[in-house]
């Protein structure tokens, strides 16, 4: 399978590996992208790939939740340039999609154009064409998730991040002010540390084989004995869990602390039950591939 320049510098992006070594992996692997990260990660050149892609479209990523704290949505939208971002027509426009989510509950972003906005008579599909003439640039509603249940939502860098975070508690406790610092504390930890799975349980069976595969060769390849070797993945894998799970991450605000035994700690507090149910983390552009014209010459003669 043939690669490209674009292929080298994608593959450099997701490892942060050089790239003569990101050409000899697609080399190695016949231009297959999953398969050269493995050879880098085998032969300890690269960390766990990114999976969020590269970050280049401008925009906001914004996050809401409903006066009673049981309805909240997490939506991005994309402009052209980082001043659009910071115009307050633009800002409003956000907001208004993320009120008419909330408000109408549509199945997809073209249901959401489709829907009258939320203080409006016309749609958000007709608001949005006005904008896009009125501000200059492309603009596009990306995506957005909707929950319902006790949600707490965070915004960060204005704009950059946003995090909805989906409990199950005792409803008694959903008001206290211990509570509410406790969620947008948990929020932050999705906004920071950047988990992918709730707790163990949600880890894909295939994710964790793929993993103990790759950590497998690590060690073999250092020499390792084979009845070694399996205690030394097993222990791996523990701090693989550690890194990509949200409960068993160390508290960002108390590293002694687990995520989840400070969940256990505010629960015994407030004398109720707390339980991470769901969490969603939107990063502005993520996985939208700017163009490096620049960088893809510098690469090209390379790639030759």
């Amino acid at each position: 399978m043939a690669f490209t320049a674009k292929d080298v510098a994608q593959l450099r992006e997701k490892t942060g590996c050089g790239m003569m070594d990101c050409k000899k992996a697609l080399t190695e692997s016949n231009g297959d992208m999953d398969a050269a990260i493995d050879f880098l990660r085998e032969k300890g050149l690269a960390a766990a790939a990114k999976k969020s892609g590269r970050i280049a479209a401008e925009g906001i990523a914004y996050a809401a939740a409903n006066e009673a704290g049981n309805v909240g949505v997490v939506i991005e939208v994309n402009a052209e340039t980082d001043f659009v971002a910071k115009n307050d027509e633009f800002i409003n426009f956000v907001k208004t999609c993320a009120q008419t989510v909330i408000d109408q509950n549509p199945a997809d972003v073209d249901a959401l154009l489709a829907c009258k906005a939320a203080g409006f008579e016309q749609t958000i599909a007709e608001i949005l064409q006005e904008k896009i003439l009125t501000i200059g640039e492309n603009i596009k509603v990306r995506r957005f998730v909707r929950n319902e249940g006790a949600v707490i939502t965070y915004i960060h860098g204005g704009g950059r991040i946003g995090v909805m975070v989906n409990f199950d508690i005792t409803s008694a406790i959903s008001e206290k002010p211990a509570f509410v610092e406790y969620a947008k504390n948990i929020a932050m930890q999705v906004a920071a540390i950047v988990p992918n799975y709730v707790d163990e349980s949600e880890v894909p069976a295939s994710v964790v084989e793929h993993e103990r595969k790759i950590l497998t060769e690590q060690v073999v390849d250092s020499g390792k004995p084979a009845n070694v070797a399996e205690k030394i993945v097993e222990g791996r894998l523990k701090k693989f869990f550690k890194e990509i799970c949200l409960v068993d991450q160390p508290y960002v605000k108390d590293g002694d602390l687990t995520v989840q035994q400070y969940t256990d700690a505010t629960a015994k507090e407030l004398g109720g039950t707390i339980k991470i149910k769901s969490f969603v983390r939107f990063e502005k552009g993520e996985g939208i591939e700017k163009r490096e014209d620049n960088f893809a010459d510098e690469v090209a003669n390379m790639v030759k």
